[in-house]
């Protein structure tokens, strides 16, 4: 399917690696010019070089939008947007335990970022008449754990956000939507599960491993982990016209995990 990304302009936010770093070679892959953001150039670069080897077009853009300078600098350098998916994220350890202090962090990393962004860009989208906004979850909104609960209520904001924010963009040609992944198969994953493994003396190839995960702590109908570029694929599509009714959404990609209606 064409999804008709030629010309559009695309800022995938965390994309120096890992679930990012998918998107932006999917989109790529479909047209759209791409910026490649990271906390540092090196690592962006990386990536968006990786792009253009494949022959498509991508930018590296460096920095911080843990704070609103560092987000207004990435704007800035970043220009006229019609795509922004707020990806960036983080998932760190707590408990109830954890400080206000961890809390209010962990809110700095996971949701302010795309709030900072939104304010920067989707002003332009709307002058334009058209825009694209995605946030990403994960399937942990729908099944928190009672460890990391700073981590889930955050991520679990970004739903509650999408709906929010595609009412104030009502008829202005822009649609907000969130996914929420299920795990996903990162380099830094493969690698956690096949550690684990060898620790065990069990076998760590990846189809074993996969194998494994699906049917554990993660399991699902589909018997699979999806990759990085699994998720671009629906990204994608939704930052294309083609995805044009679909609004104020959360879309989950979990294999079935989330076992919920919701």
């Amino acid at each position: 399917m064409d999804l008709e990304l030629s010309g559009k302009r695309v800022l995938v936010t965390g994309s120096y690696r890992g679930t990012g770093a998918g998107m932006a070679r999917v989109l790529a892959r479909e047209g759209a010019t791409v910026w490649v953001h990271g906390f540092e150039r090196d690592p962006a670069e990386a990536i968006a070089r990786s792009i253009r080897e494949e022959g498509f077009e991508a930018h590296a853009v460096a920095g911080d939008i843990r704070n609103d300078d560092g987000a207004r600098d990435v704007a800035a350098s970043v220009g006229e947007i019609d795509v922004l998916v707020n990806n960036y994220g983080v998932a760190e350890g707590g408990s109830w335990e954890s400080s206000t202090e961890d809390w209010i962090d962990i809110y700095q990393k996971n949701v302010l970022p795309g709030v900072r962004l939104v304010h920067a860009l989707v002003p332009g989208m709307r002058k334009r008449g058209w825009g694209r906004v995605v946030f990403v979850s994960t399937v942990g909104y729908v099944r928190p754990n009672s460890q990391m609960p700073h981590y889930y209520a955050s991520k679990t904001a970004l739903i509650n956000m999408t709906v929010s924010l595609a009412k104030e963009l009502a008829n202005t040609g822009i649609t907000v939507n969130c996914v929420s992944p299920g795990i996903v198969a990162t380099a830094e994953i493969r690698e956690m599960f096949r550690r684990r493994a060898e620790k065990a003396g069990e076998p760590t190839d990846w189809p074993t491993l996969e194998k494994k995960i699906a049917a554990g702590d993660m399991a699902n109908p589909a018997g699979i982990v999806g990759d990085p570029e699994d998720i671009g694929n629906l990204v994608a599509f939704l930052a294309s016209d083609k995805a044009r009714y679909i609004n104020a959404a959360n879309l989950r990609i979990d294999g079935g995990t989330a076992d919920s209606i919701q």
